[in-house]
């Protein structure tokens, strides 16, 4: 048998099982020292990674009939004039320091350490030389495209990169402050209007070519971002890894694109069958050259993966990737996720926490979008946004004290939410039915969570019925303790109430339900079990608005009174308004009882509750 017929046979094995006995790893996928950073090869990193000067990075994916050659070339000195060469380099590998020659070089050195925390010296030390050596992503640390160059007035082809303004892209930890602080000040302007140009969309910014360059990195850069909602992305069938199944390829995909949209307004679907030419993000594995891309992956620099926005990303497979739950290998869920982040637009940062920054590191095997990673790729998307059907805290009793959680439901998926971290727990949404037995699976109006004396009560509205839910058991009652069979009519439950109603709550503080339904709301004394004498009342005479014209009026989506803040909320549509005075000293003692204040959007108030594609909810070969 050939060597090539074996070498077919083994990706055939891969497509089917994962391999019980891996392959050696080759020479290159082995601990690199820093004692291999040589003075030469450390300039050619810093050439291929963009310290000199910004790589043309996402413009130089092969196209048809061009030829395949690295950003990169091998002989970096040949980029170089005068005295920048590599025996000019100020070296301390034999503990003597000789003079440079090349200010270019220590200037992209200083750059390289100031960026990755290391003293500045300028000097190729044993610090250097090991941030140098740790595996990292392919993508340059600093580049620039075609659509952050200002216009020059040129719109030919005849425009040479040395007459296109350079725009550096790094981002360091005070730079990307800085950026997410300017871009929660225009939180305002979150919806503002986005311009079409061919198959790209622009944030609504001024020309950068009317700009300061200082200014472009305050507003995080001219990015690009889909043009459209649902994004679709495929594994390449001749890419796949000779690591893991395809199954398992699949998931851990599928997972680091949830994990994007759990924070994005961007749905990501797996598609198998539509034209090549209708795929977004085409993903493969591939060794050396592979995948007819113009960039190979050498031995500089145990490059892991690269990718481009809006476009592809190519794993390196001398790599041993392994699933998220192995504790050895190259974990493709934290390379995926980080690859993505480039597809979407984001750059490398140099925050220790975030999933860009360039170097891969084993530890926090558990990924999860840090809060600068989250605001950075919302700079370029906008914040998620959408009604809800209902939200509520759910109350229990642990050893004597109340605990809650806090629950967002919009049609059939539901969010448990981390008031501690002010955003969703991760990989939520859920469906209800995987999470509530027994509940009408789909835009359920109201709950309700009754606590008076001995009375304990948890109960589901949709229509004319209502459902009382088991909470030690973790499912709706069919037949209650009481005697009562449920689903029930909600007239016979509350004598005076009938349904639909759009939504209720339990007041703490007079121990009654309010049901809301149109314009007008029905108090409802639990204790007397009876509407409550002159309601129904309008809406904006119970709750009058704080700031006249500002005020919901009717047909609310929720009300709810959060245990974290203490204070009832009113949804409709994008927006939540809060009491004035719940319960102590008033926001403004002018302001009449139970005053709603001002609006606000509500993803303002609760962060990151986001969809995701439906096909994200049922992954193939999970671990």
């Amino acid at each position: 048998m050939s060597w090539f017929s074996l070498y077919i046979m083994m990706l055939h094995l891969s497509a089917t099982e994962t391999l019980s006995h891996p392959r050696e790893l080759p020479p290159r996928a082995k601990n690199q020292g820093s004692h291999m950073i040589s003075s030469e090869s450390a300039q050619k990193y810093l050439w291929k990674y963009g310290w000199f000067e910004p790589v043309h990075w996402d413009s130089s994916r092969r196209r048809p009939g061009e030829s395949v050659e690295n950003v990169a070339p091998p002989d970096a000195t040949s980029l170089q004039s005068g005295d920048d060469s590599p025996s000019s380099v100020l070296d301390d590998t034999n503990g003597g320091l000789k003079p440079t020659l090349s200010p270019r070089f220590v200037g992209a050195l200083m750059k390289f350490q100031e960026a990755n925390g290391l003293k500045v010296t300028g000097v190729l030390d044993k610090d250097t030389r090991e941030a140098m050596s740790v595996p990292r992503c392919g993508v340059p640390d600093r580049k620039f495209t075609e659509e952050e160059w200002p216009d020059d007035g040129n719109t030919g082809n005849g425009a040479t990169t040395m007459q296109k303004k350079q725009v550096t892209v790094t981002t360091t930890p005070s730079r990307v402050s800085e950026w997410v602080r300017n871009s929660q000040e225009s939180d305002k302007d979150k919806t503002r209007p986005h311009t079409q140009e061919g198959d790209h969309l622009y944030l609504n910014l001024a020309s950068p070519g009317r700009k300061k360059r200082s200014h472009l990195l305050k507003v995080g850069y001219r990015k690009v971002a889909f043009s459209k909602p649902t994004v679709k992305w495929r594994l390449l069938g001749e890419g796949y890894s000779v690591w893991l199944s395809i199954d398992q390829q699949r998931y851990v995909l599928k997972l680091a694109f949830r994990i994007w949209s759990e924070v994005v307004p961007l749905n990501f679907e797996e598609d198998l069958v539509s034209p090549a030419h209708l795929i977004d993000i085409k993903l493969g594995f591939g060794t050396r050259r592979h995948l007819g891309c113009s960039q190979l992956f050498a031995e500089m620099g145990r490059e892991f993966a690269h990718a481009w926005q809006l476009g592809d990303i190519h794993f390196n497979d001398d790599e041993h990737f392994v699933p998220p739950d192995s504790e050895h290998g190259i974990s493709l869920l934290k390379v995926a996720v980080h690859e993505i982040g480039h597809v979407l637009g984001l750059s490398h940062m140099n925050e220790r926490t975030s999933v860009m920054q360039p170097n891969y590191t084993p530890i926090n095997t558990m990924m999860a979008l840090e809060w600068t990673d989250r605001r950075a790729v919302q700079g370029i998307y906008g914040r998620c946004s959408g009604r809800f059907n209902t939200v509520f805290d759910w109350v229990q009793e642990v050893q004597g004290t109340r605990v809650f959680v806090t629950y967002f439901f919009r049609r059939s998926w539901y969010w448990r939410y981390e008031n501690h971290n002010n955003r969703p727990q991760q990989r939520y949404p859920r469906m209800v039915t995987a999470g509530w037995r027994g509940l009408p699976k789909a835009d359920i109006d109201a709950f309700l969570s009754i606590y008076t004396g001995d009375l304990k009560l948890t109960l589901f509205f949709k229509g004319m019925q209502y459902w009382r839910y088991d909470n030690e058991n973790d499912r709706a009652y069919t037949t209650a303790p009481d005697g009562h069979v449920y689903p029930r009519l909600i007239s016979d439950g509350f004598p005076g109430i009938s349904g639909p109603i759009d939504t209720a709550f339990y007041d703490q503080r007079d121990q009654n339900v309010y049901f809301f339904r149109g314009r007008n709301v029905t108090a409802f004394s639990v204790k007397d079990n009876q509407v409550i004498s002159g309601y129904p009342k309008a809406i904006s005479d119970v709750y009058p608005a704080g700031t006249p014209g500002d005020h919901p009026i009717g047909d609310l989506d929720a009300v709810y009174f959060s245990f974290t803040h203490n204070n009832i909320f009113f949804f409709k549509g994008l927006h939540v308004w809060r009491l004035a005075n719940y319960q102590g000293l008033p926001v403004d003692p002018r302001l009449p009882s139970n005053a709603l204040l001002p609006r606000r959007p509500i993803n303002e108030q609760w962060f990151d509750i986001c969809d995701v594609h439906p096909s994200m909810l049922f992954m193939p070969g999970g671990v």
